[in-house]
């Protein structure tokens, strides 16, 4: 079980995610801060795994104390909770696992408690991220959060389960980087994260993944490769 801090300068921001973390399984002591201060003064007293950090706290901010914690030899998993989208590129340069925009919804929480476990096991590394533009703005991604990519020219549109980014890269490109994590080539247009895929359809003389909400073509092509992977995974296609 994970031992967690929450802070927060928000009393009812504090008491809601700690109700939340406290109906999941994996979740076992909940300490509770409202300062940057007092996230220091618990972790020198009890032994934490993790830190859900709001990032605007007076004095020592959520970004503050990911900092001063980095230095240590083995610093406890760091997830940001905020209303700020426009920080997660300072918090993923800070290593942090995961980082949440208010309001939480449970779904979202759940997955932030897997990639905690996972860092706490020890299982993963720091996520790889992906700087992408939207409206002007540069943000970061995680690469395991994009389901799919779609080929648009010499751009690729990454599809996450919220949204869709463009970035100019070739989907060609992509397919060499990032065939080590993963993402298998299954149509011309389209480059697919199989730990995504929840349904492969084979039949009638064409074949479909089903990522998310998304059907996705696979082609005559890529099938056989397709099939390997599945077959690798236990994934059976429906026919």
């Amino acid at each position: 079980m994970v031992n967690v801090i929450i802070a927060d300068d928000e009393l009812p921001a504090v008491e809601e995610l700690a109700f939340l973390l406290g109906k999941d399984a994996r979740i076992g002591t909940i300490h509770r801060a409202s300062s940057g201060a007092e996230v220091l003064r618990t972790l020198e007293l009890h032994s934490v795994d993790a830190l859900f950090l709001d990032i605007h706290m007076p004095s020592l901010s959520g970004l503050d104390i990911a900092r001063v914690i980095s230095r240590f030899s083995r610093p406890p998993a760091v997830v940001f909770v905020t209303a700020d989208e426009d920080r997660a590129l300072e918090a993923f340069e800070l290593r942090a696992v995961d980082y949440l925009l208010k309001p939480v919804r449970t779904a979202r929480l759940a997955e932030s408690v897997r990639r905690v476990c996972e860092r706490v096991e020890g299982s993963t590394a720091a996520p790889e991220v992906i700087t992408v533009d939207q409206g002007g703005v540069s943000r970061m991604i995680r690469r395991d959060d994009v389901r799919y990519v779609q080929a648009q020219g010499d751009y690729a549109r990454l599809h996450t389960a919220e949204a869709s980014y463009l970035i100019r890269i070739p989907l060609n490109d992509l397919e060499r980087q990032w065939a080590d994590a993963g993402f298998l080539r299954t149509h011309r247009s389209y480059l697919v994260s199989m730990d995504q895929v929840r349904q492969v359809r084979i039949g009638a003389g064409r074949a479909s993944l089903f990522v998310g909400d998304a059907e996705l073509p696979v082609s005559r092509r890529h099938l056989p490769d397709v099939r390997e992977k599945l077959e690798a995974t236990r994934l059976r296609p429906s026919h």
